[in-house]
């Protein structure tokens, strides 16, 4: 005797809503309440996490949703960086022109450099990003615009106030928490309907066939444009936090270690997914504070790179989904099999 086991409409959509919306609601709401019970030092730490979750999301709008990769990602993160910190004056540093400026900024280089670069392909891509990311991280090193190799720092942090009250003042760690935190989610929530609309639907055929784009009567150039300077601008957001959480930048911000290190990010939280996309930020940065924390490794630390190294050979070798894998693994395997009366048909995931 055979059962059969039915799945109603309202069903599914109740399940895909509780994947879709309530973890990462979940999540923001306990991020939200972390600061009651963190310590000044772990909320810089979790503040870190935050800043670099929206930078790791920028990048994802390239890598796992357009299929462009790019090894000069950090080069908009540090121009963003760069003009807060040469924007912010004794008598005006306001969120409210500054943050947009920063974007801006990144915007504007991003253009140019896609402009050019979306002309290549593969390989010669990655290279011409690398190369545009390296010019500027030499404009910033090798001349006195930012201060040299030294770096510079804020002359005043950044505020947002209504007349004499002050809403926002970026001196204030919680403050900048918590404006960190607004940007995190307001990105998460950009990126999921960017998915979700045509413009999304394009990029992922964009990813999958290119030439079957252009067949339809896509003008792929100019949705790659268009992604590479969102992307490019979403990264200036965390350039901008960055710059207000140190009070000061430095060349370092620009340089391909940082290109590569988000794209590690990505690639350990697992591509196409933003969920992904913000595990492995959290997994990197904690991974980097562990294996440097001399009181654990001892003399050791000072090899963090060696040690986290390997440890990102092991997790790429082990999870080619990436951390975002192991959970799809567990409710595979917890999900008792049943027999149905017909076959069913596959459904596409749409991992957010």
């Amino acid at each position: 005797m055979r059962t059969s086991s039915v799945t109603t409409p309202a069903g599914k959509l109740s399940h895909g809503f509780f994947q879709q919306s309530y973890v990462p609601l979940i999540a923001a709401l306990l991020l939200a309440i972390l600061p009651l019970f963190l310590t000044s030092y772990t909320q810089d730490l979790v503040l870190r996490i935050v800043i670099y979750a929206i930078f790791a999301l920028s990048l994802e709008l390239l890598v796992g949703i357009t299929g462009l990769i790019s090894l000069g990602h950090a080069a908009f993160f540090g121009i963003a960086a760069y003009i807060t910190a040469l924007a912010s004056t004794d008598s005006s540093a306001s969120i409210a022109w500054l943050l947009p400026l920063s974007m801006l900024g990144a915007g504007l280089y991003a253009l140019a450099v896609g402009a050019l670069s979306l002309r290549t392909k593969g390989v010669y891509f990655i290279m011409v990003t690398l190369a545009f990311a390296q010019m500027a991280y030499f404009v910033f090193h090798d001349t006195s615009i930012g201060g040299g190799s030294d770096g510079m720092f804020l002359t005043m942090r950044p505020a947002l106030s209504i007349g004499s009250l002050v809403l926002i003042d970026l001196e204030q760690p919680r403050h900048v928490y918590f404006l960190a935190l607004a940007c995190l989610v307001l990105t998460y929530l950009l990126l999921a309907a960017i998915r979700r609309s045509r413009f999304g639907h394009a990029l992922a055929g964009i990813r999958i066939n290119e030439q079957r784009m252009r067949a339809a009567g896509y003008n792929t150039y100019f949705y790659k444009l268009a992604a590479f300077v969102i992307a490019a601008m979403l990264a200036g957001i965390a350039g901008f936090l960055i710059a207000a959480k140190n009070g000061a930048v430095n060349p370092e911000l620009l340089s391909w270690h940082e290109s590569g290190a988000v794209l590690l990010m990505i690639i350990l939280g697992g591509l196409g997914s933003l969920r992904g996309a913000v595990i492995g930020a959290v997994a990197f940065v904690l991974l980097k504070e562990l294996y440097a924390s001399e009181a654990i490794f001892g003399r050791f630390a000072e090899s963090w790179q060696l040690t986290l190294g390997l440890t990102m050979i092991f997790f790429v070798a082990a999870l080619p989904d990436g951390l975002i894998g192991l959970g799809r693994r567990w409710k595979r395997a917890s999900t008792p099999k049943r027999v149905a009366s017909t076959p069913a048909k596959p459904e596409a995931v749409n991992e957010q």
